[in-house]
């Protein structure tokens, strides 16, 4: 009975001794997940530096890189109306460290593009609407032309003998005077170029009648008195022109056209990091930088949850779709 009991008091003893090296060694094997972020994050703009998309992501890579405590470098990928770059942030790793500042074209480009390499909801998980961005509409100060209502009544006289200015198929200000021409029910005549800048120097050589253009493009020639500006295209009024009235008060109700920018990381980016980054972006907002931001160049500063920012894009698109589609509007 003694050698039974002994040989099984050993036994037990080897039964605990492979069990508890079993558990060293598979907790040996469990990768430890550090708190994230350890290393730097990548920010990819699909513009060229300099833009309107490219100074508000390195305002947000400044400021969150101080909240996380790690550099945040911005790499710009631009091309095919920003499908190259998006597509390099689809398809990457979802840890956090590769992310998309997105505008304005991620919300139109499913209805320019029917073969999109990615799917703008899909391959993509929310972090944060940043900012709104409102046009302007601007005319030479030499013309006749002084309100919205001007030109309405000017355009329904000469049909098709007014033109507009637009730099970008589907871009902002070329969807934001398709937009007008349906709802003021005018027919214009569009002009395109490849930038804000030369449809601008037409504008004040007298070439077009007018734009639906950026805040950044023509504030300081309003501000000079070099162009004389009509309306805002947003739905309120504007801190940046508070004197200047919104399209819909001038003739046009329910008109409301706005750019905006959002903060994206690719799908199946784990939870805790989408909250993480989420929280930064919110503090950074509050920044004396994006303050100075929001009179420059014109931006409404929304933060919100990343649901927030899902559903404002899926009703940007579903709306910009219709306009796209009545147009005939498709990618050159």
């Amino acid at each position: 009975m003694q050698k039974s009991t002994h040989s099984s008091g050993s036994a037990s003893r080897r039964r605990l001794s492979i069990m508890a090296a079993a558990l060293i060694a598979a907790l040996a094997a469990t990768p430890v997940r550090a708190e994230y972020p350890v290393k730097a994050i990548k920010i990819v703009v699909p513009f060229s530096s300099g833009g309107g998309t490219d100074i508000i992501a390195r305002t947000l890579a400044q400021e969150i890189s101080s909240d996380l405590g790690k550099p945040v470098i911005i790499e710009n990928k631009p091309g095919a109306g920003t499908v190259i770059g998006t597509q390099l942030v689809a398809t990457s790793e979802p840890d956090g460290y590769t992310l998309l500042l997105a505008s304005f074209a991620h919300a139109v480009n499913p209805s320019l593009n029917s073969k999109l390499p990615f799917d703008p909801h899909k391959d993509f998980a929310a972090v944060s609407l940043i900012a709104r961005s409102l046009n302007i509409v601007v005319v030479n100060p030499a013309s006749k032309i002084k309100s919205v209502a001007d030109l309405i009544a000017e355009a329904k006289a000469n049909p098709g003998k007014l033109n507009y200015g637009t730099f970008g198929t589907g871009t902002s200000a070329h969807l934001a005077g398709e937009l007008f021409k349906s709802m003021a029910d005018v027919n214009l005549t569009t002009v395109s170029y490849r930038g804000a800048a030369p449809a601008i120097t037409d504008l004040l050589g007298g070439q077009i009648d007018v734009i639906f253009t950026t805040v950044a493009s023509a504030a300081s020639l309003v501000g000079g008195g070099q162009l004389r500006a009509l309306a805002v295209t947003t739905a309120e009024r504007s801190r940046a022109f508070p004197d200047l009235p919104t399209v819909a008060e001038s003739g046009v109700p329910g008109y409301a056209a706005e750019s905006w920018y959002g903060l994206y990381a690719p799908a199946k980016t784990p939870a805790p990091v989408i909250g993480r980054l989420n929280k930064a972006v919110e503090k950074a907002l509050q920044s004396t930088a994006f303050k100075r931001l929001e009179s420059n160049e014109g931006l409404i500063m929304v933060g919100g949850s990343p649901e927030k920012l899902d559903r404002y894009v899926r009703d940007e698109e579903a709306r910009w779709r219709k306009v796209i589609k009545d147009a005939d509007i498709k990618v050159e």
